[in-house]
């Protein structure tokens, strides 16, 4: 799609964030056909981008969600997500958000702990009500990936061992409010490799095997998400490659495939664009500053993570610059060493790749109100998230102000 950047930008200002609807829509068609033959639901993994505007373009779709919080429960259940194909996973669950849960009765509740499985029985007994219940293996699969978004190895804080996972369905079975339905495992995110997704996949479909065996009846077999996107040079997974493993490795279980695709789904839909305020030169260093900042898009900064950039509709000579915004920190940057050429004050720049973990990793960090959010679809754009104002970031402050 050709999108005209400066136009929207006139029209809605900057900071600002701009997603291809459509290729948000193509990229599920293209996973779910990618499943044909198999049962599946494909759960969207909210987190990635909350808009309820992206959710419900999904749930048209007919997709389901992976919330890892009760308010993204509840944003998928607004948006018009089927409640019986929302799942609720995270490693710290609150009695409050499991009761929540389990009164809007949603498909099941990943549990990460022995611990959190006994408060979910607590909750469920106390409400009278038999919770459906999927366990998250770690498989002790190295992801390679970044570390911070590394999730099957011991070391990482997520899921159980095998040997815990057994316990825990034998447990499960025999509680009278508990009804183990599913199992589930995720490795990691931004995954460029299919060997780690795929000995994940048979360690815990050989699980499942003897879970069936000793008639505990595994219904949903959830291979997480994590496939990853191209943001600079990345050679990435073939998705067919990737549904025909998964199918193969889970064909005599009788199951329904749960995937939970975020980053796949959303990442090269969106831009954010922001606008140059003037060039700073220090010493022989060259900085382009820009309205956006850190509290905007923190991916550079947390991962350093690389988004490609570009100057809208300029040309001549490219020089290295670092591309950095106005918060108080010397982190706050979104490139650095830059190919640009020569900007001035009201030229726009565009950070590609920026619809997943870019405004819902938003702050308000230095008092700076979140962006707006627009969708494009079809060549039409509509607005979908106002900018925030101050008044909007006060408002839950200034009555208390003596």
């Amino acid at each position: 799609m050709n999108i005209d950047f400066s136009s929207l930008g006139a029209k809605y200002g900057t900071p600002l964030y701009i997603y291809d609807f459509d290729y948000i829509q193509n990229r599920y068609l293209e996973l779910k056909e990618a499943f044909s033959g198999q049962k599946n639901i494909i759960n969207y993994a909210v987190k990635a981008n909350s808009n309820l505007s992206v959710i419900s373009l999904l749930a048209t779709q007919g997709a389901g969600a992976d919330c890892v919080s009760i308010g993204e429960v509840k944003r998928a259940v607004m948006a018009g997500v089927s409640k019986y194909k929302i799942i609720f996973s995270g490693v710290g669950k609150s009695d409050d958000e499991i009761r929540e849960a389990l009164n809007l009765d949603i498909l099941l509740i990943n549990l990460e702990s022995e611990e959190e499985m006994k408060r979910v029985e607590a909750v469920a007994s106390q409400l009278g009500k038999i919770a459906r219940i999927s366990v998250r293996v770690n498989p002790n699969i190295d992801a390679k990936t970044h570390p911070y978004i590394s999730t099957g190895l011991h070391d990482n804080k997520f899921g159980v061992e095998i040997d815990m996972a057994k316990r825990m369905y034998i447990y499960a079975k025999k509680s009278q409010f508990l009804n183990p339905v599913g199992i589930h495992f995720h490795i990691g995110s931004q995954l460029t490799e299919l060997e780690p997704i795929s000995e994940a996949c048979e360690i815990v479909a050989d699980l499942t095997k003897t879970l069936k065996a000793i008639e505990i009846d595994i219904k949903f077999f959830d291979v997480g998400g994590g496939i990853g996107v191209v943001y600079q040079d990345e050679v990435t997974i073939n998705v067919q490659d990737y549904a025909d493993m998964i199918k193969n490795a889970t064909k005599n279980l009788d199951v329904t495939i749960l995937c939970e695709p975020g980053r796949y789904m959303v990442a090269n839909s969106g831009y954010f664009l922001t606008k140059v305020l003037y060039e700073k030169k220090s010493g022989k260093k060259r900085f382009v500053i820009v309205d956006g900042a850190m509290n905007d898009l923190l991916r550079p900064s947390l991962y350093d993570a690389y988004h490609k950039i570009e100057a809208v509709g300029k040309t001549g000579e490219d020089f290295l610059a670092d591309v950095v915004g106005p918060v108080c920190e010397s982190g706050d940057f979104f490139g650095k060493d830059i190919s640009l050429p020569k900007l001035e004050h009201n030229d726009l720049l565009v950070v590609k790749s920026a619809g997943a973990y870019g405004f819902s990793m938003s702050s308000n960090y230095n008092t700076r109100g979140r962006v707006a959010e627009v969708a494009i679809q079809g060549q039409m754009d509509r607005i979908i998230r106002k900018r925030e104002t101050f008044e909007d970031m006060i408002a839950l402050e200034k009555e208390f102000l003596v």
